[in-house]
């Protein structure tokens, strides 16, 4: 029973940091209240949907309204927030790192939950904490994180990787494991911009040189 608690509380506190993270995008572009709820909405619930659906299960929100309040009371709170908050693009990052953190480990444990191969628990801990970020930026006609330099779904990786490890081979409480986790996909991402870590790039060749 403690266990399944801190369990939703990791889930509310993702949509709670996705919601926040939605909502500055959204204000960023300067949309309008109902475009900001949206957008909020559409990140917080963007990867769990897709987690849902490839599991064959009921998709999450649908079903519990405690999930559309908290979105709808963050995305309130994120607008009124707005007046007093002068760094934008540092408040996105951090909302959006900790979402990242806490909604992969939560597709990691749907995954663990089926029984499924840990590869498949990492794929879907990993389009948990980056689809819905995905879909944010479509709509904000943005190229998604996930596609551009910084290492935001390789942090997701990392992150599950290490979780599974733990989970198996050390007798860590569950709860400590979740939390250093979390606490280390984050790191993975802050060091990841802070020096500037990325992933090698394909150049493609330019068919218009002349030899």
């Amino acid at each position: 029973m403690v266990q399944e608690n801190f369990t939703l509380a990791i889930e509310i506190l993702g949509t709670i940091a996705f919601a926040m993270s939605g909502s500055f995008a959204a204000m960023q572009k300067r949309l309008d209240p109902f475009g900001v709820l949206i957008i909020a909405f559409v990140t917080s619930v963007g990867g769990g949907t897709i987690r849902d659906l490839l599991l064959d299960v009921p998709v999450f929100w649908m079903h519990d309204m405690l999930i559309c309040t908290v979105i709808f009371i963050t995305c309130i709170f994120s607008m009124i927030f707005k007046s007093f908050e002068k760094k934008f693009k540092v408040t996105m990052f951090l909302f959006d790192s900790f979402g990242l953190g806490l909604f992969t480990i939560i597709g990691i444990q749907k995954g663990m939950d089926a029984n499924l191969h840990p590869l498949i628990c990492i794929t879907l801990g990993t389009i948990t904490g980056c689809f819905g970020g995905i879909s944010r930026d479509i709509l904000l006609n943005r190229i998604p994180l996930i596609f551009r330099k910084e290492i935001y779904a390789t942090a997701c990786i990392v992150g599950g990787g290490i979780f599974l490890v733990l989970v198996k081979y050390t007798t860590l409480s569950y709860a400590l494991v979740q939390i250093s986790t979390i606490l280390l996909i984050v790191a993975i991402r802050t060091f990841a911009v802070k020096y500037h870590w990325q992933i090698p790039k394909f150049y493609g060749v330019d068919n218009n040189t002349e030899m």
